[in-house]
């Protein structure tokens, strides 16, 4: 069960509270896949009024995590390979070009500590054994490549789809940390060479080896749907 919200809060806080208490319970699987979000439940549940729950829900739907349809409850999304693909080959196109800006700007005298001290939280995370925790390290190490880019409309297509990075780094957390923190490793050093098309082939290989590594446990999973054909 979610952890009550404190009412004192502003009432802007106060929806941005709910929203990160169901975004992590539909992360942890608390609110599964397909389930209905009641309002009186989750009200009951948050103690908190209707009003800013609400206000948080629209907040999950642009993130990916539900949808809601006309005066009806919001529903939790169900992830299927489509759709799993259909987020690598978004990261694709997002996050190669990030890295090579990245590495773009760190020649022209950026400083990388930024990217330095998320591979160091992360790298602190791994001996947790917290599954969300770890999740969400690694999706943060990816946040801070594309705000190394300096570019504002890159950086705001990653606050719309990193939530979702993050579920599937969980929903794949039986995959070896290191692995993925030997890749971040490696696109850090691409990155601090400054060289853009080294940055740009190690982003590449990191997001190719992270699919095929996920979509074989997705596979295995009951996390997805496998449509037909």
């Amino acid at each position: 069960m979610a952890e009550p919200i404190d009412p004192t809060t502003r009432p802007d806080s106060l929806s941005r509270q709910i929203y990160a208490a169901l975004r992590e319970g539909i992360i942890r699987g608390r609110y599964p896949q397909g389930s209905r979000l009641a309002e009186q439940r989750l009200a009951e549940e948050l103690q908190v009024s209707r009003v800013p729950l609400r206000e948080a829900v629209p907040l999950l739907e642009v993130d990916g995590f539900v949808s809601t349809l006309p005066r009806r409850s919001a529903i939790v999304t169900t992830w299927t390979i489509t759709s799993a693909h259909d987020l690598f080959d978004l990261r694709l196109c997002l996050e190669v070009g990030a890295a090579r800006y990245a590495a773009r700007q760190v020649a022209a005298g950026a400083s990388a500590a930024p990217l330095q001290a998320a591979l160091g939280s992360s790298r602190d995370g791994l001996g947790s054994g917290d599954a969300y925790r770890i999740a969400g390290d690694s999706t943060r190490f990816h946040e801070v490549v594309v705000e190394l880019t300096d570019n504002a409309l890159m950086r705001s297509v990653m606050r719309s789809v990193s939530g979702r990075m993050m579920w599937l780094f969980f929903m794949t957390r039986e995959l070896d940390p290191l692995d993925a923190h030997h890749g971040h490793e490696e696109l850090l050093a691409a990155i601090e060479s400054g060289n853009e098309r080294v940055a740009e082939a190690v982003a590449y290989t990191h997001i190719e080896r992270d699919r095929l590594d996920s979509m074989r446990t997705l596979r295995n999973s009951r996390d997805i749907l496998d449509e037909p054909g």
